[in-house]
């Protein structure tokens, strides 16, 4: 019914073939797979990491990833790219934005039904001013996105976590009522959501109800958990930087309600892929902590999975 994969970032040091094996030697479905420029400068913790490079996808490439996969019986639950596509810099948002594109284009060739993505945001602009961002720049993506009929499926993470991202965060798609003016202007069905609850917990936000409000927006979804330590944000408050009062955890180890949640995705019928996505400091001392992150996380959801 639900299918149980794994965010490639996880395994960053490694090429493809090598994670794909490792999802099939170890019980896995399906595999996100990130899909940066290749000798992009984006330093961003978990970011700039390539395990598909669309820009030189040959039939022979497209071949041998699909045999790969084949032979692991594994498949591809989305392409993965998350920049700032609102970035203020018009350069970058242009660079930006013409590689989801090109994501885009090279997961209609690959055969992946999704892309995985920020909306973006300009971290000092307000919501109403990024809103207008948005509906001057999105259109002409989703509209490649149709083209392609290739999902996409936006993050509800608000890129907030450290100071250069102050004070906005670097993606709009934070809250229900944001979701509620993105669907109103670009209203297509090929657009939603890639939901991961833990950018709810700490946003102080309940982690289920968007599961049913939004049930035909669910495109991808994240499995990560999110621990807030309620006695430094009596000392810190809500308007903190949100890493001095929360952590991301593996599921399991943080406050999110699993069995609400998949008790959720059962009730709106999913049957899409439920991808882990290990952000767990306390996992990246070396290889050994970092598998065992992905296994530890894999052990605790199949209990919802059967």
């Amino acid at each position: 019914m639900l299918k149980l994969g794994f965010n490639s970032t996880i395994l960053a040091d490694f090429g493809l073939e090598h994670v794909i094996k490792f999802a099939g030697n170890h019980g896995f479905s399906c595999i996100e797979v990130m899909c940066w420029p290749v000798g992009n400068a984006d330093s961003r913790r978990y970011a700039g990491i390539t395990h598909i490079d669309v820009d030189s996808l040959t039939e022979t490439k497209i071949s041998e990833i699909h045999y790969a996969l084949k032979e692991a019986q594994v498949f591809i639950s989305a392409l993965g790219y998350y920049p700032n596509p609102l970035d203020p810099d018009p350069l970058k948002s242009e660079t930006y934005l013409e590689h989801i594109k090109q994501v885009i284009r090279g997961a209609a060739k690959l055969g992946v039904p999704v892309v995985t993505t920020f909306i973006g945001r300009d971290p000092a602009k307000s919501i109403k001013d990024n809103l207008a961002l948005f509906a001057d720049v999105w259109p002409a993506i989703v509209k490649v996105a149709e083209e392609n009929n290739v999902k996409l499926a936006i993050e509800n993470c608000p890129m907030f976590f450290t100071d250069d991202e102050w004070p906005g965060g670097k993606n709009l798609a934070i809250s229900p009522v944001v979701w509620d003016r993105m669907f109103e202007i670009i209203p297509s069905p090929i657009f939603g959501l890639n939901y991961d609850p833990s950018h709810m917990i700490w946003q102080m936000m309940d982690e289920v109800k968007p599961i049913y409000a939004y049930k035909e927006r669910l495109h991808h979804i994240h499995l990560k958990d999110a621990k807030l330590y309620k006695d430094k944000l009596d000392r810190v408050g809500i308007m903190a930087n949100p890493l001095e009062y929360h952590s991301p955890k593996l599921p399991g180890l943080g406050d999110v309600n699993w069995r609400g949640f998949f008790g959720a995705l059962t009730d709106v019928r999913y049957k899409g892929p439920v991808v882990i996505e290990v952000e767990d400091k306390a996992y990246e001392a070396n290889i050994t902590d970092v598998q065992t992150a992905i296994l530890t996380s894999r052990n605790y959801i199949k209990q919802f999975l059967g």
